[in-house]
């Protein structure tokens, strides 16, 4: 489904009862909002609404020309809240996704029941500008991201998951190559220019951190620090899983969502 945004489309996904809790999800950088198929199932389940955004430039939300910054992807999500009259949400993010959801939490408490903070960063990751500048200059020389799917497979799973779901690893890196350019440049560079590790003391909002063991792109400390700094944070860790252990261990994952969204139903 599509919603407008001044003169563009928003891609989203809404199902379950229409006054039931409701439970944002968003996306890592140059995934959808089907990277999160298998938490579906058990969130509509337990009566849950379920609604999955596309950020801008990609799935099949249009691109953005330029450079973006948080505070403009975090606008995206609130105004997609207006637009579909949702006042307050349980939102869920991954990644980047992790990162809107830290920017949502101290601009827009009031509009969160709770967080829960997926492999993510508390700020521009330190010691990146070269690697991030590296695969920019590789995007804008190919006009896509087909060059960096299989190194960024790599960092999301371990060995073992393309062997023992092939399906899905195919469907997952198809999903980075249709990201568009506009669209990982854009979140890319708001990904370089973000910090919210000294404002995180101020979170009202109830928060839980959750991380891949194996997680090389958001590591385990740098999650348990953000987890540290929120008041009454907590943190918890999936074994043997990288940098989409909602993915990759689906059973531990949701276990630890549906247990979080009970306490704060």
């Amino acid at each position: 489904m599509l919603l407008q945004l001044d003169d563009r489309r928003v891609h989203y996904d809404l199902a379950g009862p229409a006054h039931a809790p409701v439970v944002c999800f968003t996306h890592s950088l140059s995934s959808d909002g089907g990277m999160w198929t298998e938490q579906l199932v058990p969130l509509l389940g337990a009566g849950y609404r379920v609604l999955r955004l596309d950020m801008r430039g990609h799935g099949g939300s249009q691109p953005v020309t330029g450079d973006y910054t948080m505070e403009d992807l975090v606008s995206d999500v609130v105004r997609s809240l207006d637009v579909l009259e949702l006042k307050r949400v349980h939102y869920i993010g991954l990644s980047i996704g992790g990162m809107i959801g830290q920017g949502f939490a101290l601009a827009h408490p009031e509009r969160l029941i709770s967080a829960m903070l997926c492999d993510t960063q508390p700020g521009t990751p330190p010691g990146s500008t070269a690697s991030w500048d590296e695969r920019k200059a590789i995007v804008r020389k190919t006009g896509g991201l087909k060059t960096l799917a299989d190194a960024t497979m790599d960092r999301w799973f371990t060995p073992s998951f393309k062997a023992a779901n092939p399906a899905r690893w195919r469907e997952i890196r198809d999903t980075i190559v249709g990201t568009s350019a506009p669209g990982f440049l854009g979140c890319a560079a708001a990904i370089q220019n973000f910090d919210y590790e000294k404002r995180l003391p101020t979170v009202k909002v109830p928060t839980l951190v959750v991380c891949g063991d194996d997680d090389p792109g958001t590591p385990p400390d740098r999650n348990r620090l953000i987890a540290s700094l929120i008041p009454g944070g907590r943190y918890e860790e999936i074994a043997q899983a990288r940098h989409l252990p909602n993915v990759e261990r689906p059973e531990q994952f949701n276990r630890i969502m549906m247990s979080w969204l009970g306490v704060n139903r």
